[in-house]
């Protein structure tokens, strides 16, 4: 991993060869970690192939289905980015290989994430505006705002910090233990990718309150409507509760470990010590950003159960190909 992952190795003072930070354990734990990247990739690009097949039939009706879109894309942009990373941790990687993962695929592949975490954001407060604050439907309905913040959030992420970072790591490569890919950086480099990695840590907690604070909100709307109009739909209020229940949850296993781990990581990043960090906070991170990986693999899933007008397309698309197969087997049976 080479821009979150590689933020404990951030020390300008430290000298390029920093092999006596590499463990046994470590190299034998990447190894285990690409079989197992290499073993969600397939299903990762079914299901993103799948979801943005269904998403280009799908027409842009709705602010919520514009912020859907650019969520697949940045899925299928974090799935195929995931056999390069994988592959950069196997014990026969080239140098120049891991260099070109350091400088332009493990920099895609974390940028593509955080745009998948503000996307979610924006998705939870367009909800909150329909549901929760009928005079934030103007900024709810409104198709050119959803599309200006989705264009922000691809600018902010990938013109302010991932073209940066492919600019400021532009060095011969100096070492082929953990500290390849901040070998690559010049001072400058080092500095803004702290920096990044701050501002990213930063957002994700923002974006977790806004989502949390949003799904709670439409949850009491929505039970409240069911009370005011004296319904005693309990399986209603039970599918919402559900929906809003595996949103949080799905968020939370995939996203909020790698986060916690990362306070430790970042205070040492800032610390004043040449202390190696231990190989124990090192695995668990990168083991938590392996659970960050499977959201590609479970955001399709939630696309059902978030989109009407997604269900009805897959249904729909479903039927059409069963009906073309069964169409074909009857011309080979007649022939």
């Amino acid at each position: 991993m080479c821009f979150l992952p590689d933020i404990d190795n951030v020390k300008q003072h430290r000298t390029p060869d920093a092999s006596d930070c590499r463990s046994p354990g470590l190299v034998a734990f990447h190894i285990v970690l690409s079989y197992l990247l290499f073993f969600i990739f397939p299903i990762a690009l079914l299901l993103n192939g799948i979801a943005g097949w269904v998403s280009l039939h799908l027409e842009s009706t709705s602010t919520f289905i514009v912020y859907l879109k650019n969520l697949v894309a940045a899925d299928l942009l974090i799935t195929l980015m995931i056999p390069l990373q994988a592959a950069s941790m196997l014990p026969g990687a080239t140098v120049e290989f891991r260099a070109f993962i350091c400088r332009y695929a493990g920099v895609s592949f974390y940028c593509s994430l955080y745009t998948s975490i503000a996307l979610m954001g924006l998705i939870s407060l367009d909800r909150f505006f329909k549901i929760v604050r009928p005079c934030g439907k103007v900024l709810g309905q409104n198709m050119k705002f959803s599309v200006i913040m989705s264009t922000l959030v691809w600018i902010l992420l990938f013109g302010g910090t991932a073209i940066p970072n492919i600019i400021l790591t532009d060095l011969v490569p100096a070492t082929q233990t953990d500290d390849l890919c901040m070998s690559l950086k010049p001072p400058a480099g080092k500095n803004f990718h702290k920096y990044v990695a701050l501002f990213m840590e930063i957002l994700f907690w923002c974006v977790n309150i806004l989502i949390v604070f949003c799904y709670i909100c439409i949850t009491m709307k929505v039970v409240q409507s069911f009370r005011n109009s004296g319904s005693k739909n309990r399986r209603g209020k039970k599918k919402t509760k559900l929906r809003v229940f595996l949103i949080l949850l799905v968020f939370w296993v995939c996203f909020v470990p790698l986060h916690l781990i990362r306070i430790p990581m970042t205070q040492n990043e800032f610390s004043d010590t040449d202390v190696c960090t231990p190989t124990w906070l090192k695995i668990v991170s990168e083991l938590a950003t392996w659970m960050f990986t499977i959201n590609a693999c479970l955001d399709p899933l939630l696309y059902i159960f978030l989109c009407k007008e997604y269900r009805e397309k897959l249904v729909q698309m479903k039927k059409s190909i069963c009906a073309g197969v069964h169409s074909s087997d009857k011309n080979v049976m007649s022939q």
